[in-house]
């Protein structure tokens, strides 16, 4: 696959497919650090495929009324234990998927560290999944924020409300065996947990 010079891309948690899609066809990659959060996108929450359909785990973040967060400046919020909610929704979900043993011991730390800032939080979990995917990649952050970048921008390409066949174009999701196959259509644009559970290994090549 030929590369292109440079991705701009937000913080996520536990993204989807279609975000390392998207990374695998730059050399570089810029993570943006300077944005203003934004609720209600991938920065705090993931989607994987349960019993009963898809599923949205979200961190619950502390917020700061009537002002504006950074990105980098956003804390997590411990009040209730989300880590074990969504635990126990990846073990209802994935523990009869192929792969579930072969990789839950590389993300249980993010299960049971508590981490103060949610971007340090999706950053440790980005680089445990390039790890685990055998990504190698040139990952650097924005120095500043800027409105709009004349390529590479996918920012809010991805996004958990678009259309990713509207705003991705170029991006066509390669169908996989999910858990529940047998209740339900093949889910595009799941975590990227979902691919890895299901599929191990081989995960890179659906990417491609």
């Amino acid at each position: 696959m030929p590369e292109f010079s440079q991705i701009i891309i937000s913080t996520a948690y536990f993204p989807p497919v279609q975000y390392f899609a998207a990374l695998l066809k730059y050399e570089n990659v810029l993570i943006e650090k300077h944005e203003n959060y934004l609720k209600q996108t991938y920065r705090n929450r993931c989607e994987i495929l349960s019993p009963n359909g898809k599923q949205t785990l979200s961190i619950p973040i502390i917020k700061k009324s009537g002002t504006k967060q950074l990105i980098s400046d956003v804390k997590i919020d411990y009040k209730n234990n989300w880590q074990l909610q969504h635990l126990k929704s990846l073990q209802t979900a994935y523990l009869s998927s192929p792969f579930y043993e072969f990789y839950i011991d590389a993300f249980m730390p993010f299960f049971e560290k508590k981490y103060t800032f949610l971007f340090d939080f999706n950053l440790e979990i980005i680089f445990t999944l390039l790890s685990e995917l055998q990504i190698e990649k040139n990952l650097n952050f924005t120095e500043k924020y800027i409105k709009q970048y004349l390529s590479g921008d996918y920012r809010n390409l991805i996004h958990p409300k678009k259309n990713t066949s509207e705003t991705f174009t170029e991006y066509k999701p390669k169908k996989y065996t999910q858990v529940f196959f047998d209740k339900f259509d093949f889910i595009p644009d799941l975590s990227i947990l979902d691919l890895l559970f299901n599929e191990g290994p081989p995960s890179i090549s659906f990417l491609i």
